[in-house]
């Protein structure tokens, strides 16, 4: 990644539709969860994010976070992060990331949330390993089953990450990075599920319905996830007592 990257806050109408403009670029035409610059607008003005990556004057990714309320606790709420496919792997999501830890720690706010799919691992591993995000909730069919090509007709199981940003684990994960421990359960999901979402859905959604049940019932005994562990043909959430938030 050349250095000429950088990372600011959006605040005018021509930045936010250029949030909008790179959502189409990076989902589809065809995906109706594009959201408008109305929403981009509400959330500078109210206390949200809007960040944008930008490459000289193009903007290559954007987060997109709403003010939220929780027992009377302020935290950030992660909607949207996008980058361009010609940008991927190249760590702009990772700067978008960690800049909104920045700004978010300047407001003196020091929990941010978002969802994401169980069965995406990649995202999971960038969340949980790299991040130091922790899951605690598992929210099925949160958006029910939609039209949208990116959900390919599965209901929208999500995994609430929370990042605690101040805290030892995140900290360590964001400057030197986290060291494995052993988990006291495990979720598998198999190494082959991206291939079947385009050729075996059955097989897709008996697998969501199983871990499904695995994460709850991890949960419900006080397990949080906190890393993802790739073996030969297996891809595993690791799930560990946690009482620290």
């Amino acid at each position: 990644m050349s250095g000429a990257i950088i990372v600011r806050s959006c605040d005018s109408l021509e930045d936010f539709q250029a949030c909008v403009a790179l959502q189409r670029d990076i989902w589809g035409e065809q995906d109706l969860e594009v959201e408008p610059s109305t929403m981009f607008v509400v959330a500078a003005h109210t206390g949200g994010q809007v960040l944008g990556a930008y490459d000289g004057s193009m903007l290559v990714g954007f987060t997109l976070a709403l003010a939220a309320l929780r027992n009377g606790a302020p935290y950030l709420h992660s909607h949207m992060t996008g980058v361009h496919a010609n940008y991927r792997d190249r760590g702009v999501g990772r700067m978008l990331k960690l800049f909104q830890r920045d700004e978010a720690l300047r407001r003196d706010l020091r929990l941010i949330e978002w969802t994401f799919d169980p069965l995406e691992l990649r995202n999971a591993h960038f969340n949980l390993n790299r991040l130091g995000a922790i899951c605690r909730r598992y929210l099925p069919n949160l958006y029910g089953v939609t039209t949208s090509p990116l959900h390919r007709g599965l209901p929208t199981d999500r995994l609430v990450a929370e990042w605690y940003l101040d805290s030892p684990r995140v900290t360590a994960a964001v400057v030197n990075g986290l060291a494995p421990s052993p988990p006291s359960a495990t979720v598998e999901i198999p190494s082959s599920i991206e291939d079947w979402k385009s050729n075996d859905l059955p097989r897709v959604q008996a697998i969501q319905g199983s871990i499904r049940e695995r994460f709850r019932d991890g949960f419900a005994k006080g397990y949080a996830a906190i890393a993802v562990a790739k073996a030969d043909d297996t891809s595993a959430y690791h799930l560990a007592p946690w009482s620290d938030f």
